[in-house]
C-alpha cells in the first residue's frame, strides 16, 4: 500500500519558480547512463520531488505526476477525475511544472488512483456502461493536457475490498485494462499499471492476483511493481531482495521485460517493540508494541540514528539497513500527573545500497528500470548509485546521418530517404527495423509513413510519396544494446498540383468553357483565372470553387479575335501555399 510520508499538503508559491530557474544542468559524461529511474512526483511534495526529477534528467526519461484520483458523481452518477494538484498548489499553475517536465525531454504518464469507497469501483466495472464511462473520464484527461499515456494505481481492489472478492473482480479489471488499452492505442499512447506483487500462480503463496498479470499482460505497455510494504503490522524489510526478485522473475515469465519495472522505497518505517514506564496521555495510543509504524524519509535515516547515537546496520540477507534505539517520552497522564516511558524503536529501510542492488535487477533480467516512491525522498548517494549502476549497463549510443534529396516537391512526386545506423565507434547497425516518420501541421505525435531495414552497412534508402507539408524523420526504436536513434527532422514542402487542358482555338464571340482540376483532390479550394494585359496578370472571371473530386469549371463570355494569355491560381490557405498553373494560349479566330 501506498505510504504517504505527510498528508500535510505543501504550499509551494514561489519557492517552486525559483526552483525552476535555479537548477542546475543534469550531470553530463561520455558514457551517458541507461534512463533506468522513473518515479512518482506527489502533488503534496512538489517542492521537493520536482526539483529532484529535473536535476537528474539523464537518469530519467518518464515520469508519473501524482495528481489524480478517480471519484464516483453522485450528482452526475456518474465516475470523474479529480484533480490533487489544484487544491494541493493554488499559486502554481499545473501548467507550469508540465511545461518544466516538458521541457526537460520526459514522457509524462500521470497516475491516477481510486478513490471511491468499498466495492464502487468493483462495481462500476461490473457494468459494460459504467466501464466505458470510467474509460471516458480517464481519455478526457489524457486528451486535455496532452500527456503521453496514464498510470492506474487501483489499490481499493487489494486492500478494501477484501480477498474474497478477488475471484470476480479480475475478469472486469481485465475487461476494464482491454477497453482503456484500446483507446489509448487508437491515440497512440500508454498504458502503465501500477500494482502490489503477484507470484507465480503454481506456487503456494500467489500474491495479489486479483491484477491478473498474465491476462493484461498484452494490453498494458509499463508494469510498475510496489516490491515494498513487506513488513507493516510487524517489524522487519520493507522489501527484501529475495521477495522482489521473485515476483520480477514471475512478470518476466508473461510479458516482455522490458515492460517490467520494480519499486523502490523512498521511506523507511520506525516501530515500537517494547516500552517501560507509563507513557504521557498524548501519546499513549501511539507508543505502544503493536502499533502503527511511524514513517521517515530516507534522506533523514542517517540524521535520525546519529540524533539516539547508534549506527545503521546493513542486512544482506534483506537488501536494507536497519537500527535500534531508546527514545523517552515525557508529559503528563490523563490525571495530570508528571509521568514518562522509554519506548525501545526499530527502524527498517533501503538505502543507496539498497537501491543499487534492486537497480542490479535491471541488468540481470533486462526489465525497464526501477520506479521510486517517491522522488525527493532519497538520500543524494542514492541517486548516485543508481547512475553508476545506469552507466555500467549504458546502451550504445547511436548516431544517425540522414539526407533527403529534396525539400519541395510537387504532389505525387516522391523523395528520396537515405541514412546510416551507426554505433559510436562508426559500427554499423546491420539488420535494424527503421521507421521512416512525419508530423504534419495538424499532428501532435509523430506518424509512421513507412517501414525499413538496414542494410549489411548499416545504410537504408526510401523512396516515398507524401501527400501533404510534413516533417519527416527516421527512427530506429531502442533496444537492450543500444539507444534510439534519430535522425535530422527535415521540413518538406508539398506543392499542389494543377491539370487545366485549355482549347487551342476558340470562334470569335463564343463563350469559352474551361474546365481543371487539382491534386490532392480537395474541395472548397478556390480557383482564379486571370489573363495577362500588358505586364499584369488581372482576374477575366469570377472565381470558382473546387467539388469534392478537386474539378473545377470556368465559362467566360465571348472574345474578339486575338490571342488570349490565361493562367489558373489556387488561394492558399491553413496548408497549402498559393498554386499556379503554367502560362497558357487560345487563339481567338
Amino acid at each position: 500500500m501506498r505510504t504517504l510520508v505527510s498528508s500535510r499538503l505543501v504550499q509551494i508559491g514561489l519557492a517552486l519558480l525559483v526552483a525552476l530557474s535555479t537548477l542546475a544542468s543534469p550531470a553530463q559524461a561520455d558514457n551517458p547512463p541507461r534512463k533506468i529511474m522513473t518515479g512518482w512526483i506527489p502533488y503534496y511534495s512538489m517542492k521537493t520531488a520536482l526539483p529532484d526529477v529535473l536535476n537528474n534528467a539523464d537518469l530519467i526519461k518518464e515520469v508519473m505526476p501524482f495528481w489524480y484520483t478517480l471519484k464516483f458523481d453522485s450528482t452526475l452518477k456518474a465516475p470523474v477525475v479529480t484533480d490533487l494538484y489544484a487544491p494541493a498548489n493554488p499559486s502554481v499553475p499545473i501548467s507550469e511544472p508540465l511545461t518544466a517536465l516538458r521541457n526537460a525531454g520526459f514522457s509524462i504518464i500521470p497516475t491516477i488512483t481510486d478513490g471511491t469507497s468499498k466495492l464502487v469501483l468493483a462495481g462500476l466495472l461490473k457494468s459494460p456502461t459504467s466501464r466505458t464511462q470510467v474509460v471516458n473520464a480517464i481519455m478526457n484527461l489524457v486528451r486535455t493536457n496532452n500527456y503521453d499515456g496514464i498510470d492506474i494505481d487501483f489499490e481499493g481492489f487489494a486492500f478494501v475490498d477484501g480477498n474474497d472478492t478477488w475471484k470476480a473482480t479480475a475478469p472486469l479489471w481485465v475487461a476494464f485494462i482491454r477497453e482503456l488499452s484500446a483507446a489509448l492505442r487508437a491515440e497512440n499512447k500508454l498504458l502503465s499499471v501500477s500494482t502490489p506483487y503477484v507470484l507465480n500462480p503454481a506456487d503456494k503463496q500467489k500474491g495479489y492476483f486479483v491484477y491478473a498479470w498474465a491476462d493484461i499482460a498484452s494490453y498494458i505497455d509499463k508494469l510498475r511493481i510496489m516490491t515494498y510494504d513487506y513488513s507493516v503490522a510487524k517489524v522487519g524489510p520493507l522489501g527484501p531482495i529475495f521477495w522482489a526478485e521473485r515476483t520480477v522473475q514471475y512478470a518476466v515469465s508473461i510479458m516482455p521485460a522490458s515492460k517490467v519495472f520494480v519499486g523502490v522505497p523512498g521511506y523507511g518505517r520506525d516501530w515500537v517493540t517494547a516500552v517501560s514506564g507509563i507513557c504521557p496521555a498524548n501519546v499513549a495510543g501511539a507508543i505502544k508494541p503493536g502499533a502503527k509504524a511511524a514513517t521517515f524519509v530516507m534522506r533523514n535515516a542517517n540524521d535520525l540514528a546519529t540524533t539516539y547515537g547508534v549506527v545503521p546496520t546493513y542486512n544482506e540477507q534483506f537488501g536494507e539497513s536497519t537500527f535500534t534505539y531508546q527514545k523517552t517520552y515525557t508529559g503528563q497522564t490523563a490525571t495530570g500527573l508528571s509521568t514518562s516511558c522509554t519506548a525501545t524503536r526499530t527502524a527498517w529501510y533501503q538505502d543507496a545500497r539498497g537501491w543499487a542492488l534492486r537497480a542490479a535487477l535491471v541488468n540481470k533480467y533486462r526489465i525497464g528500470g526501477i520506479t521510486a516512491w517517491t522522488f525527493g525522498m532519497q538520500e543524494p548517494l542514492a541517486t548516485e548509485t543508481i547512475r553508476k549502476v545506469a552507466k555500467e549497463i549504458a546502451p550504445d549510443q547511436v548516431n544517425v546521418t540522414s539526407v533527403i534529396d529534396k525539400t519541395t516537391v510537387d504532389y505525387g512526386n516522391p523523395i528520396v530517404i537515405t541514412a546510416t545506423f551507426a554505433i559510436k565507434d562508426k559500427s554499423p547497425i546491420a539488420n535494424a527495423p527503421v521507421v521512416i516518420q512525419g508530423k504534419s501541421a495538424s499532428d501532435i505525435n509523430w506518424r509512421t509513413l513507412a517501414t525499413t531495414t538496414t542494410d549489411a552497412t548499416g545504410s537504408i534508402q526510401k523512396a516515398l510519396i507524401i501527400g501533404k507539408p510534413t516533417t519527416v524523420r527516421v527512427f530506429s526504436e531502442s533496444t537492450w544494446e543500444r539507444t534510439e536513434g534519430i535522425g535530422t527532422e527535415v521540413a518538406v514542402t508539398v506543392n499542389r498540383t494543377m491539370t487545366v487542358p485549355p482549347p487551342a482555338s476558340v470562334r470569335a464571340g463564343d463563350s469559352i468553357s474551361l474546365s481543371g482540376s487539382i491534386r490532392p483532390r480537395s474541395e472548397g479550394a478556390v480557383v482564379t483565372l486571370e489573363k495577362l494585359v500588358g505586364k499584369e496578370w488581372q482576374p477575366f472571371d469570377k472565381s470558382a470553387v473546387t467539388d469534392a473530386q478537386g474539378n473545377f469549371t470556368f465559362a467566360t463570355a465571348g472574345q474578339p479575335r486575338g490571342v488570349l494569355t490565361l493562367r489558373v491560381s489556387v488561394a492558399a490557405d491553413q496548408m497549402w501555399a498559393v498554386a499556379t498553373s503554367p502560362t497558357f494560349n487560345i487563339i481567338i479566330r
